[in-house]
């Protein structure tokens, strides 16, 4: 009698019935892999990129994760630069002239960006310091008195 009672003790657990007894535990939420690393840029739809482009026969699975978040962090520079752009110029909304603006004053992203065109982003002010009006005594011994024969 106490041999059959062990048996279906161990039957119930190899079941997978367990401990539930009633109610069944609920079934737990997917998480994307996006959420599990903490981030907010794809990794589910770079991964399928990465596949499809046929970069290589094989991805890794951390690849998609790494390539997610340094795109995001490049997007959060580039986004908080061209903000503090648009503030600087009284302005709530970033346009392509503050992006070009934040981009090419910094040193970095401009390395990384330097062969690139932002549509409507205009160009850096910038003015040769030789055709600016020159100030104090200089101005008559400058250009025009050489000119004097």
């Amino acid at each position: 009698v106490h041999g059959e009672s062990i048996s279906k003790v161990r039957m119930s657990s190899i079941a997978g019935k367990g401990k539930a007894r009633g109610k069944a535990a609920p079934a737990s939420k997917s998480q994307s892999r996006s959420s599990k690393a903490g981030l907010q840029f794809p990794v589910g739809r770079i991964s399928r990129f990465l596949k499809s482009a046929k970069y290589s026969e094989r991805v890794g699975a951390g690849a998609p994760v790494y390539m997610a978040a340094v795109l995001e962090y490049l997007a959060a520079e580039v986004l908080e630069l061209a903000g503090n752009a648009a503030k600087d110029n009284h302005k709530t909304r970033i346009v392509p002239r503050y992006i070009l603006l934040a981009i090419r004053n910094d040193e970095e992203l401009n390395r990384l960006m330097g062969n690139c065109t932002i549509a409507d982003g205009g160009v850096l002010p910038n003015i040769n310091p030789l055709l600016l009006p020159s100030k104090g005594k200089g101005a008559k011994e400058g250009p025009e008195a050489s000119q004097d024969v």
